[in-house]
């Protein structure tokens, strides 16, 4: 009897040790009161986010952040994951008549990105398989914004003019091997900018990712003669593979609304097959004539990106929190732009390691304002609409350190507790 009363007294230290141990976890970060919307989970509710390691350790109500983690009070304020903007060209250099390739038209990814709450930015086609190396050791290595790609199927990339035209320097086997040697980094391949009347840019380019198993992203158009929007998504196209710039109207493109403001039956079976809609905003790919109609209808886009580079940034499309901000003027819900901005492209690319607030995922998040007001929101074609919201980036962390705080929500209050 007097050693099952032993067995048992130690029993009841040993629980009660670890249930100590357990309140008592120290964390790096608690938010706390902060309406955390994560769309993979389900999540729309007033939590507390804990933060260890640079990972989610807790998302639960009322978090004892113990003795020494720093605490966050985000009441008013919506929590969501790292924004991922799936469409960007930031390999910026300073290589003369290079368009977005290793020149002065793309920009350094940590100079946008944070601001905006995003934390990771997949480069759509900047470089190729010839200058990838270059991208990698210039931009990727040394950013602290996670940089992913789309390598396009022109070997030396997004250069513009005739380069981009060479048919010649479209290799889907070359493709394939460096989306290979880099898989972490290379998340599909880019065709862009062919104006030739043959389909052998986007052939390549899906051979390319069969080869790889990534997708392929098309910014389709300018063919001479103009080449069949439905024979490319019903039939070019694999399901997975993505569809940029979808509100665009552009020369040599059949836009998805038609002249009725109508969505095309075509591009609804698109949808239905597994063709990826990616909003790719930029600087003449975005219009509210079709934006507006296709939403009205229903029909959503999987992602919204920006397509950022110094021409659109500079012009109607300011940055990610802009774009996103004119859906939410054009009755998209908020749950479901972040759920467009975090968890879908982050499926799209096949990294769903990304994109939510699960417990061990990377602690990229953002904390969101929603200001009231009179905005106004301009498309690529010059046309503006009047909206009441606007989105406000007031803190992003990449794995768990600030890095970036509008108006020092993680700081301590000079004065206050500080030697005089």
């Amino acid at each position: 009897m007097k050693k099952m009363c032993t067995r048992f007294g130690w029993a009841v230290i040993l629980l009660l040790l670890s249930t100590r141990f357990t309140i008592a976890q120290p964390y790096d970060m608690v938010i706390k009161n902060a309406t955390v919307v994560d769309p993979k989970n389900n999540i729309q509710e007033i939590l507390d986010v804990a933060i260890h390691d640079g990972k989610i350790a807790r998302v639960e109500r009322s978090i004892d952040p113990g003795d020494n983690g720093q605490v966050i009070d985000a009441a008013g304020l919506y929590l969501v994951p790292g924004i991922i903007d799936m469409h960007v060209h930031v390999f910026h250099g300073t290589e003369p008549d290079a368009y977005i390739s290793n020149s002065f038209t793309s920009v350094p990814p940590d100079a946008f990105s944070f601001r905006s709450g995003v934390t990771t930015v997949v480069d759509a086609g900047s470089a190729g398989w010839r200058n990838f190396d270059i991208f990698k050791s210039q931009t990727i290595d040394g950013s602290e914004t996670r940089v992913l790609a789309f390598l396009n199927i022109v070997g030396y990339g997004m250069k513009g003019g005739q380069v981009e035209q060479n048919l010649m320097d479209m290799d889907a086997e070359q493709t394939a091997y460096m989306a290979n040697k880099y898989a972490d980094l290379i998340v599909g391949v880019k065709v862009a900018h062919y104006s030739g009347p043959e389909w052998d840019p986007v052939e390549r380019a899906v051979k390319a990712g069969t080869i790889a198993d990534i997708p392929v992203m098309i910014d389709f158009g300018g063919h001479m003669p103009e080449l069949s929007l439905e024979t490319l998504l019903m039939e070019k196209l694999r399901p997975g593979d993505i569809f940029t710039h979808a509100f665009a109207h552009v020369r040599g493109r059949t836009p998805i609304v038609d002249e009725s403001s109508r969505v095309r039956p075509f591009v609804r079976a698109a949808r239905q097959r597994g063709i990826i809609f990616d909003v790719g905003h930029g600087g003449g790919s975005f219009l509210f004539e079709q934006a507006i109609p296709a939403l009205d209808q229903g029909f959503r886009p999987n992602a919204i990106s920006t397509d950022l580079h110094t021409g659109s940034m500079n012009g109607g499309m300011k940055d990610m929190l802009n774009v996103m901000s004119k859906f939410l003027n054009m009755n998209v819900s908020f749950p479901e732009i972040i759920a467009q901005s975090t968890w879908y492209p982050a499926q799209c690319i096949k990294r769903e390691d990304l994109g939510h607030l699960s417990v061990d995922a990377v602690a990229d998040l953002a904390l969101i304002k929603i200001e009231e007001g009179e905005f106004g929101y301009i498309d690529t074609g010059g046309h503006k609409i009047k909206g009441n919201q606007k989105l406000v980036c007031e803190l992003t962390l990449r794995e768990g350190n600030v890095v970036w705080d509008l108006n020092g929500i993680s700081r301590p209050e000079w004065g206050k507790n500080n030697e005089q």
